[in-house]
């Protein structure tokens, strides 16, 4: 397991999302502001960090059955962290969409990363490694595919007082945060 957990940066300078938002690793270059000179669709964020997560999460068929215990005392296990990682991709989709639509965004009353349930002590089977291989994917691409949808000239529109799409995809991408918790098993 990995023995030193990774220490959560602080959140994007815009407003917190109606939702509580989890931890953005920080990024050396940013690849959003690199993203954004380019021209990239910010979707392709998302899709890259679902592909950083498939591969941590290949090696999670060798966990031992003990938990990591991050240093502000959240308990991590391979199922926790693939619930979070797929609970983020749904809900800031479920906000890009909102945005878009011109809508509330609907208050996230969930606990999230801070509590533990049952069925997060369950193993991670080879199984549940498809099953995310299959819904991560087809998340990450759907972020692609809506951003592509939605154009350029509204990934950087004010959202106040939300985040804008580009600084949603940019939070979303961190979701790798959620797997190196775990981290590489094998």
């Amino acid at each position: 397991m990995n023995g030193t957990p990774a220490q959560p940066p602080a959140q994007p300078p815009a407003q917190p999302p109606a939702q509580p938002a989890a931890p953005v690793p920080a990024c050396a270059p940013d690849p959003a502001a690199r993203d954004r000179a380019a021209g990239r669709n910010p979707g392709l964020l998302v899709a890259a960090a679902v592909g950083e997560c498939l591969s941590i999460a290949a090696t999670w068929l060798a966990w031992d059955g003990r938990p990591v215990v991050t240093g502000s005392g959240n308990l991590w296990t391979p199922a926790k962290a693939a619930r979070r990682i797929q609970d983020h991709l749904i809900d800031h989709l479920a906000e890009a969409e909102a945005l878009l639509a011109g809508e509330p965004t609907i208050p996230d009353e969930w606990h999230g990363r801070a509590v533990t349930l049952d069925a997060d002590w369950a193993r991670f089977t080879e199984l549940d490694l498809a099953r995310a291989r299959s819904r991560w994917s087809r998340l990450g691409q759907a972020y692609v595919w809506r951003y592509a949808a939605a154009g350029p000239e509204a990934w950087d529109a004010p959202r106040d007082p939300n985040w804008t799409l580009r600084e949603i995809a940019a939070h979303v991408a961190g979701i790798t945060w959620y797997a190196e918790q775990v981290g590489r098993l094998a």
